[in-house]
């Protein structure tokens, strides 16, 4: 079998991007990884801790070396501490990227941070015209409906308007503004009247 055969054979028994996707994810992780390892280190160097430490480490390289004996030293005080130098050196070389790293990536969640709660912003702002909408709308609604003097005043109107066009309507009844029948006339004429009908049965 050939070369181009095999390599398709292998494209065509796997996913085709199934090797891309998982190398991409495990760069992904072992990044985040890192960079949290990267923003551990540049905080724990922030720290007055660490300023001390790095103080009491210097002044006993220096003690060491210029006290103890000739045979016990490890970095020449005539050389000017050539390995003292060169740690430091290196310790702030590493320093300094770190340092960035670390300020890249809050940036980055920063931006994130803040485009998040513009999001949330806009929302809010949007809800709260909807709401100021609904407002208007519903005070505007209350104004078209009828109160209540409205009402009565309409239903006098009407009570005038009825009484004008039936001027030989009984006067005994009238009704009210609520629609209930109010009794004007004598209580004696009722009395009255009904004794005349009865002699009018007996009769």
């Amino acid at each position: 079998m050939s070369w181009f055969g095999r390599r398709g054979h292998e494209d065509a028994s796997s996913p085709r991007g199934s090797r891309t996707r998982v190398t991409t994810r495990s760069g992904t992780e072992s990044n985040e990884v890192f960079g949290r390892w990267t923003e551990g280190v540049a905080r724990g160097m922030g720290t007055p801790w660490f300023l001390l430490a790095l103080t009491a480490v210097c002044v006993a390289w220096l003690a060491w070396n210029t006290i103890a004996p000739e045979e016990w030293r490890f970095d020449s005080a005539a050389l000017g501490f050539t390995a003292l130098t060169l740690i430091l050196s290196l310790q702030a070389s590493y320093a300094a990227p770190m340092i960035l790293l670390a300020q890249n990536r809050q940036d980055d969640r920063d931006r994130v941070q803040i485009e998040q709660d513009r999001q949330r912003a806009e929302r809010n702002l949007a809800d709260t015209e909807f709401l100021a909408r609904e407002v208007v709308a519903l005070r505007l609604a209350m104004k078209d409906l009828a109160d209540r003097d409205f009402v009565r005043a309409e239903l006098r109107a009407l009570l005038a308007e009825l009484e004008a066009a039936h001027p030989a309507h009984d006067a005994s009844v009238t009704p009210d503004v609520t629609g209930d029948a109010v009794v004007t006339g004598d209580a004696d004429h009722s009395d009255a009247a009904d004794g005349a009908e009865d002699d009018r049965r007996g009769a």
